[in-house]
């Protein structure tokens, strides 16, 4: 089994007891992923955050590059490895950038404080271990949102944002590769690998 990079942060859940390796959160995760395996279906995630930052995603990365002087493309190249199989959003010489755009001004992270979170973190960490990269930026990005993606009682104020300073409208998070954490990923994803494996041998024998 190999797991995606943004599932990292469900399967790194501390157990709140030491005889339990996997946490209650990480089984009840692994368990909804093994049954979609099984049965051949997909829980597709579906909302405006999610469609905005799929449909605009180019947008917020022509945005970094105004700011940072850089001219930096979406990668399509997805890697794999003994635990992970995952393709970053942007593949540089010495790091990896996700690109999360917000879906309005009121959601947008202002600082750095605003933007630190564990998931997106972990996600990184993945990241930077599948592609082999000592760096990762966290990068969120507020762009005016498509209309289509609007309904009629929006706040357009919330949304329209072209007129204030690109420089203004990322937020940055940088991280740093760590090989002792790996060591623990690596560990923690062959348990978790063979909690999966148990599972659909649990539905096989049903």
């Amino acid at each position: 089994m190999k797991w995606h990079p943004s599932s990292l942060g469900k399967l790194m859940t501390a157990s709140r007891t030491k005889s339990e390796v996997l946490s209650e959160t990480t089984k009840s995760y692994i368990r909804g992923v093994a049954k979609q395996d099984f049965y051949g279906y997909n829980v597709d995630l579906n909302n405006k955050y999610i469609n905005k930052g799929n449909l605009q995603e180019n947008d917020s990365i022509a945005l970094f590059n105004s700011v940072m002087f850089s001219n930096y493309s979406k990668n399509t190249e997805r890697l794999n490895n003994e635990w992970l199989t995952g393709e970053a959003d942007i593949v540089a010489d010495d790091q990896i950038i996700d690109i999360k755009t917000s879906w309005s001004l009121e959601t947008f992270p202002a600082t750095s404080e605003e933007g630190i979170n564990k998931l997106y973190e972990w996600q990184l960490r993945a990241y930077m271990m599948l592609y082999d990269k000592n760096y990762a930026s966290l990068v969120y990005c507020m762009v005016t949102t498509d209309p289509s993606l609007l309904n009629e009682w929006e706040n357009l104020s919330l949304h329209q944002v072209d007129h204030i300073a690109p420089e203004k409208r990322i937020t940055t998070l940088s991280f740093e590769r760590d090989l002792e954490l790996e060591e623990e990923i690596k560990v923690r994803l062959h348990h978790c690998t063979e909690y999966y494996v148990k599972y659909i041998n649990q539905l096989n024998n049903k």
